[in-house]
């Protein structure tokens, strides 16, 4: 009996221990942590918004009445070159197959989709994945951001893009994110 006592004495510490490592090291990192996503963040930015120098993230009293609209968008930056409009950058949250997947999406003044890109997501390495790849996402550059787009599994046209081999049920989350955010600009220049 002494001796399960002094086991589960021992297990106890070393948990302990652990634990209070596992915390310290959290409350270490995670501003540096958080510093690292919003450099991601400003990166993707740039990439799908080239044409902007900086970004001003909408207030929230804006974002308010449009999450209210659509609770799938969750961010939106309006980019500015030389202190003048040229876009926006929306970031949505649709589900994929894996679950939600994050949307980068840029829509310059023109109204032209400018650049998306995929973010965090849990889709299947090797297929639903393969949406992080310029080979499916720089399908969307030059779209009119006046329609939605759509998901076509032979030949695109148009205002289409070809779906992932494999991987329609992603490509469709992912052309939902793109109308998303062409659905919320349009609701902000009204």
């Amino acid at each position: 009996m002494k001796e399960i006592m002094k086991l589960g004495l021992i297990l106890l510490i070393i948990s302990g221990i652990s634990a209070t490592l596992l915390g310290f090291t959290n409350e270490v990192t995670k501003n540096q942590i958080a510093n690292q996503r919003e450099l991601e963040s400003q990166k993707k930015r740039v990439e799908v918004l080239s044409a902007a120098d900086k970004f001003e993230k909408l207030s929230q009293e804006k974002m308010t009445s449009i999450i209210s609209k659509n609770d799938k968008v969750k961010e939106i930056y309006i980019g500015y070159k030389n202190d003048n409009v040229v876009g926006y950058v929306v970031k949505t949250m649709p589900v994929g197959f894996g679950g939600p997947v994050e949307v980068i999406t840029g829509i310059s003044l023109d109204g032209k989709l400018s650049g998306v890109r995929v973010g965090s997501h849990q889709e299947t390495p090797g297929l639903g994945a393969n949406a992080t790849l310029p080979s499916f996402y720089t399908q969307y550059n030059g779209k009119d951001a006046n329609n939605d787009v759509s998901v076509s599994k032979t030949n695109a046209e148009g205002n289409q893009i070809q779906a992932i081999s494999g991987a329609t049920i992603t490509s469709k989350a992912v052309t939902r994110g793109v109308n998303f955010s062409i659905e919320a600009v349009k609701f902000l220049k009204e």
